[in-house]
C-alpha cells in the first residue's frame, strides 16, 4: 500500500503557527481531509454559520480536488458546530454541496480549539486509486 501526504510543507493555522500534520492522506483509494475551519490565509473569517460552513466545506473540497477527487467522491462527513441552533442552517449548506451524491455523515456539537462555528472533514473513496 502507497501512503501520499498533502500540505505537509508548512500549512499555518491562526496567529502563524506551523501546523503539525497533513492537510490530507491518501492510502489505498482513500483520501481523508484533516478537519478544516472557516480559515483563509491562517486567520478565521468572521460571519454566519452559513459563511462560516461554506468556507469550510470549500477548504475541504480545494484539497480534494488538489487530490484528484471528486464531489462524488466523498463517502463521509465529520462536521461539528459550536451550537445546537446551526444545525439547520448547516444543512442547507451540506444540502447545496452533496445535493445529488449525499455522502453519510456524523455531526455533533462541542468547543473547537480555533475560535469559529464549524469545523469539518472528509473522507473520500476512489476504486481506480487502489
Amino acid at each position: 500500500m502507497t501512503i501520499k501526504r498533502y500540505g505537509i510543507e508548512g500549512g499555518t493555522g491562526t496567529g502563524g503557527q506551523k501546523l503539525p500534520f497533513a492537510r490530507a492522506v491518501e492510502a489505498d483509494g482513500w483520501l481523508f481531509i484533516s478537519g478544516q475551519t472557516p480559515m483563509r490565509d491562517g486567520e478565521v473569517v468572521e460571519g454566519s454559520i452559513i459563511e462560516q460552513s461554506r468556507l469550510a466545506f470549500e477548504n475541504c473540497l480545494t484539497i480534494m480536488r488538489e487530490a484528484g477527487f471528486q464531489v462524488e467522491d466523498v463517502v463521509h462527513v465529520t462536521a461539528v458546530l459550536t451550537d445546537a441552533r446551526y444545525f439547520s442552517s448547516f444543512n442547507k449548506v451540506f444540502s447545496e454541496i452533496f445535493s445529488g451524491t449525499p455522502p453519510a455523515r456524523i455531526c455533533s456539537v462541542q468547543d473547537l480549539v480555533v475560535d469559529c462555528k464549524v469545523e469539518v472533514d472528509m473522507k473520500c473513496f476512489r476504486s481506480d486509486r487502489k
